[in-house]
């Protein structure tokens, strides 16, 4: 099989995986609709981006379509950035300053009216071969590699914060959500660093090797959808939105220093961290896995603000840390009674307040020191 025949075999298969995930995002029933709609829309762009071998085998005359779909590259990683915040904030809403993402894919097609847009076909095919010399060409490609690094970078900005924002404010253990998103982006900017290598290489003296790089990121393209699509329908219910007004401890404490001295929050914070233990002792508010801080908040009539403050700069603990201490305390205590010792490490985790046996785990002896078997042997041993 030759290089041709195998780009077209390659790219029919991305193609049809991309649009049926495309159309699975669309209509299934979900309370994400406007998170599936930006990553179906990621999907088909990005499988009209890499459609081309295809529409080389219906025409190799360049044309105006041809080459405003080579521009919707420049729609990408925008859409993937826009996605991204809306699996992140449960309230985002398309705003018009979002419309500033559609600059570079303007500024792509405008620069490229007046030699290939508004002339005649002689022209575009002149134009076309003689594209390493191109300036609109070159202008296009270090655009496309300045906005990559920009998006990216703004993502894994974003990933981080709302990552800290949910152990400062949630308990559950959907976590592992960001863990898998931090995943994916980086894998998927891997890909993107890969495509910029190629674009380097097709305007140099060696452009078969773009076309081997071509084949490579097609193939890489379909094992990056499949392990989507097979997330997506293991975990309909993947991420967990956090709140976008929501701030991080450091930016309030920083707002406080400026508005009232040191002791008054010093006296006010003993008071309230008594009010907070007591009510996590007696009522055991950690053992709902769902638990957030304005749950306690509400409990306990201390604002979510100045609870936030508390525990995550006074104590030093994330939210997401402070609350499954309670539960490994609780644990522990199970496992060390005698009369619970056919109770097994399954039904203790879900007891406590997990949901997740590896989130359990990881708690457990980041706590102990020793997973929860580990720990039942050496009390059944009597060594601790």
């Amino acid at each position: 099989m030759d290089k041709s025949n195998l780009l077209i075999i390659v790219t029919i298969i991305s193609l049809f995986i991309s649009f049926f995930l495309a159309f699975f995002l669309i209509t299934v029933k979900t309370k994400h609709k406007t998170s599936n709609s930006l990553f179906a829309f990621f999907l088909i762009i990005t499988a009209i981006d890499v459609s081309e071998p295809l529409l080389s085998l219906i025409t190799n005359v360049p044309s105006d379509l041809g080459m405003f779909r080579n521009s919707l590259a420049f729609l990408q990683i925008p859409t993937f950035y826009l996605y991204v915040l809306s699996v992140c904030y449960s309230d985002f809403k398309f705003k018009p300053k979002y419309l500033i993402h559609l600059l570079p894919f303007l500024a792509a097609n405008i620069t490229l009216i007046p030699r290939f847009y508004s002339v005649d076909t002689a022209s575009k095919i002149e134009f076309i071969m003689n594209r390493q010399n191109m300036i609109e060409l070159q202008f296009n490609h270090i655009l496309f590699h300045i906005q990559t690094f920009i998006y990216f970078t703004a993502v894994f900005i974003l990933l981080r914060k709302a990552k800290k924002l949910y152990l400062e404010n949630y308990s559950g253990t959907n976590i592992n959500s960001y863990h898998w998103l931090f995943q994916f982006t980086s894998v998927l900017a891997v890909v993107y660093l890969t495509a910029l290598l190629k674009n380097i290489f097709k305007f140099s003296d060696y452009p078969y090797i773009s076309e081997w790089i071509k084949i490579g990121i097609l193939i890489s393209q379909l094992f990056i959808v499949c392990w989507y699509l097979f997330k997506a329908l293991n975990n309909p219910g993947l991420f967990r939105n956090i709140d976008s007004k929501l701030k991080l401890v450091s930016d309030i404490v920083s707002e406080e220093k400026k508005n009232e001295p040191e002791n008054v929050h010093e006296n006010a914070h003993n008071e309230e961290l008594l009010k907070l233990k007591h009510f996590m002792t007696e009522e055991k508010p950690f053992l709902n896995p769902s638990i957030t801080i304005q749950d306690i908040s509400n409990h306990i009539g201390i604002p979510t603000r100045e609870l936030s403050v508390l525990i995550n700069h006074q104590l030093g603990q994330h939210f997401y840390d402070f609350v499954n201490t309670y539960r490994i305390e609780y644990a522990m205590d199970i496992l060390k009674d005698v009369t619970k010792t056919k109770v097994t490490i399954l039904e203790i985790l879900y007891e406590v307040g997990f949901n997740s046996k590896s989130s359990f785990n990881t708690a457990f002896k980041k706590h102990t020191g020793n997973t929860p078997t580990e720990y039942r042997k050496l009390l059944q041993d009597n060594k601790l």
